[in-house]
């Protein structure tokens, strides 16, 4: 509270409010009076009771209090009401901001969800963008690891090289080929041999995914032309198998986007099936499954007879 000097401001106009009289001053007699000479700062009455018999709370306290409870109250109307900086990153993230739940709330961390990688079905179920014609450096690395022959019967051992650079996941590319050689629909059937996947040492043979441009390189070294039709091949003068990475990323008409999964099967058993001795086949009867060693990348048909696109040497429906 302020003590006022006189009745009248500065400027000759009346406060809007008058202060208190003080209580130990003299009743105003409407004569003049003598200006107050400073002196020692005097206490203002206090606001509230004391606090300690015998003396007031400090006015310096009392205002520090009364500020300390404004931020409080503040705080608690952001904090309850929605207001000030979000609650939590997500909210914060670009595309957070304003997001509501289906009954009109904002959203909490119970309501967010994250969409997980997909698994191995999803991810071998899904064509990737490549370029018809990439061409690369033809360096490889070998997909690092190993995976045991889980079977029984004739060990080979093979390894796995993509090409550097290739924007395509070479994990999932071992893996697909690993899980194929090892089904028993595949050449491993009744037991006659089993595949392991190494990623040192000396292999029977080396199953590389590589670019179109790369791939044509590797297998005109056997005499064979497969930058024509963009196909992939079994370079048999050199250890490599070479799957074709635009044909791995995009398939084929024969299969379309809905068949991708069992079209890598039937890139992976059709170009090892050549490495181990089997030449091409035709369809024989219309409507029956292809055999695997027919060229299904690019048809189905033979002399008007139309097969059905299959992936395995011995399927189970004959």
């Amino acid at each position: 509270m302020i003590a006022l000097v006189g009745r009248h401001s500065a400027t000759g106009r009346a406060p809007a409010r008058a202060a208190e009289p003080d209580a130990a001053a003299p009743p105003d007699t409407g004569a003049p009076t003598a200006p107050r000479v400073p002196g020692p700062r005097q206490p203002s009455r206090p606001d509230g009771p004391s606090t300690r018999r015998g003396r007031k709370p400090n006015r310096r306290v009392a205002a520090g209090v009364a500020a300390l409870a404004t931020v409080l109250a503040v705080v608690l109307a952001v904090r309850f009401t929605g207001g000030g900086h979000p609650h939590n990153a997500a909210d914060a993230a670009p595309g957070g901001a304003g997001r509501k739940r289906a009954d009109g709330g904002a959203a909490s961390r119970s309501d967010q969800r994250v969409t997980p990688p997909p698994g191995y079905d999803q991810a071998m179920a899904l064509r990737y963008p490549l370029d018809a014609k990439l061409a690369l450096g033809g360096g490889f690395d070998a997909v690092p690891g190993h995976d045991p022959a889980p079977g029984r019967g004739q060990v080979l051992r093979y390894r796995v090289d993509v090409e550097q650079g290739l924007p395509l996941d070479g994990r999932l590319f071992a893996d697909a080929v690993q899980k194929t050689l090892n089904d028993d629909r595949s050449w491993g059937h009744g037991g006659t041999r089993t595949f392991e996947r190494i990623s040192s040492g000396t292999p029977d043979f080396v199953i590389t995914l590589a670019s179109p441009v790369t791939t044509g390189k590797w297998c005109a070294k056997s005499g064979l032309d497969t930058l024509d039709e963009n196909v992939s091949c079994d370079s048999a003068a050199t250890d490599r198998v070479m799957i074709n990475a635009y044909r791995w990323a995009q398939g084929s008409d024969t299969y379309g986007p809905d068949k991708m999964h069992m079209y890598r099967q039937m890139l992976i058993n059709h170009e090892v099936g050549h490495r181990l001795g089997h030449n091409h086949e035709q369809c024989d009867k219309q409507g029956a499954l292809a055999p695997v060693m027919m060229q299904q990348t690019k048809f189905l048909s033979t002399d008007g007879r139309t097969c059905r696109p299959n992936p395995w040497p011995f399927p189970a429906e004959n």
